[in-house]
């Protein structure tokens, strides 16, 4: 099984980016998936999950900025990110929970089953 992110990068405040994960080597549609994020001293948080009827989550801090969505026929997760602040700079990892519908954010953390590598996102002010 592999998870790959792309598209991060450096981008000055009030700024777009998207994320993708690209997934080989699980029944995608089984999964709920998630987006991540870590930030230099801080804990790992929740962003955005979807699940396989694409109901979505957001944590608080993002909602309304940014939005999940995925491709089952090409296994890709994305996550558009608008409108960016300093305070999104983080390394940024897709997680698939082999469950539907989502678990809250702190347990699809502890039960997800596979994780990327991670993309960095800098937001400049």
């Amino acid at each position: 099984v592999q998870l790959v992110e792309s598209g991060g990068g450096s981008i000055q405040a009030g700024g777009s980016l998207r994320l993708s994960c690209a997934v080989s080597g699980l029944t995608f549609r089984s999964y709920c998936m998630g987006w991540f994020r870590q930030a230099p001293g801080k804990e790992r948080e929740g962003v955005a999950a979807i699940d396989n009827y694409a109901s979505t989550m957001y944590a608080n801090s993002v909602k309304g900025r940014f939005i999940i969505s995925k491709a089952n026929a090409k296994n890709v997760l994305y996550l558009q990110m608008n409108s960016l602040e300093p305070e999104d700079t983080a390394m940024y990892y897709c997680a698939a929970e082999p469950t539907f519908p989502c678990s809250p954010f702190q347990v699809m953390a502890s039960r997800a089953a596979y994780w990327g590598q991670g993309t960095q996102v800098t937001v400049a002010s």
